[in-house]
């Protein structure tokens, strides 16, 4: 059963400020909570649906067995996954990264932040760097739109501008008027800047670039306004790892 304390506290984790006050989020599906688990991140509510208990063995103690219209009454999903964790949220700090970094300027939806991450798991990006402006990791969306990826990669929330001022390595940035990827020397060590879905690199953050790239367009009517941010990031990844 989720008592009345558990539902509300679980509602509120929908928003930032409650996560930060917390200091916990939520997390649903078998795979993605399993994916927490198994990087360290603290448990501290486990409601299973009845008759999917085989999936959290290792979690016999901490489950909570209640019913689909129960876990109905808290998932935040359209369709619930069967199971719902709330897990305490690591403290993470910078550490210089001495391969690929991704920096990312305002990103505004969750959805391609969540994919961002995943495609920085998938492309061996172990850190993530955001500006204090772009979404909350640990919003629910992004949580499950990166399908355990999260419990992977660092994401940390500095101020970017300082960062960029700092770095040591060259500084690229994904612009529509850059230099044609495919035909770009690339290095192996590089931070890549992706910017907002709306107004791209902010003009401060620009002045810190080193080299701006771009992924051309081939259709014959070049009518296309822009790539959507994540799916230029898949790109550049791929062609950076390629490179490298």
């Amino acid at each position: 059963m989720v008592s009345k304390n558990q539902k509300k506290l679980i509602r509120s984790l929908k928003m930032k400020k409650f996560r930060k006050q917390h200091e916990l989020f939520v997390a649903e599906g078998v795979k993605v909570i399993n994916e927490f688990a198994r990087q360290g991140f603290e448990l501290e509510f486990l409601f299973v649906e009845k008759g999917y208990e085989e999936h959290f063995i290792s979690f016999e103690n901490e489950m909570i067995l209640i019913s689909s219209e129960e876990l109905k009454q808290i998932t935040f999903l359209t369709t619930s996954q069967k199971a719902l964790a709330v897990f305490r949220i690591k403290k993470v700090t910078y550490n210089e990264e001495k391969g690929l970094q991704l920096v990312l300027d305002d990103i505004n939806d969750p959805g391609n932040l969540g994919t961002i991450i995943r495609l920085a798991d998938w492309f061996g990006v172990e850190e993530i760097i955001c500006s204090l402006n772009t979404v909350d990791c640990y919003n629910p969306k992004v949580v499950q739109s990166t399908m355990g990826s999260l419990a992977r990669v660092k994401v940390t929330y500095l101020n970017i501008e300082v960062f960029l001022q700092e770095v040591d390595k060259p500084v690229y940035g994904g612009f529509m008027d850059g230099e044609n990827i495919y035909k770009s020397k690339l290095p192996k060590k590089a931070v890549i800047v992706m910017g907002n879905e709306a107004n791209g690199i902010s003009s401060t953050i620009e002045q810190l670039i080193t080299k701006r790239i771009a992924v051309p367009r081939f259709g014959a009517l070049q009518e296309t306004e822009s790539l959507n941010v994540a799916t230029a990031t898949a790109i550049l990844l791929s062609e950076f790892r390629r490179s490298g």
